[in-house]
């Protein structure tokens, strides 16, 4: 389903910010360079060419009331928060789907 690796985010309330923003304005480029290299969850874009990153902004999403089978809906809720986002991914899919096949 996924043709692109992308985050989810919500248009919300951002979620509680644990960075020390005072610390980060003090550090010159350099030493915000070496953190960033020390940093082993930043490994894997090492030499990533961001020059061609796009920002991707999730689509509006509307609150709707929508009756599902019962066991429709356990299924989604059984791996946890994210169900309705789980369930806009499959209709969106099969949106895409019929879509494609309007086009040929």
């Amino acid at each position: 389903m996924r043709e692109k690796n992308f985050t989810a985010v919500s248009r919300g309330a951002a979620s509680q910010d644990k960075t020390n923003w005072k610390r980060i304005r003090k550090m010159t480029d350099a030493e915000i360079d070496a953190v960033i290299e020390d940093d082993e969850d930043w490994s894997e874009f090492k030499g990533f060419d961001w020059s061609k990153a796009e920002l991707a902004i999730p689509p509006r999403k509307k609150a709707i009331s929508i009756r599902v089978d019962e066991d429709v809906l356990k299924f989604f809720k059984r791996n946890g928060e994210g169900y309705q986002r789980r369930i806009n991914a499959v209709l969106r899919s099969f949106m895409q789907a019929i879509r494609k096949k309007e086009k040929a």
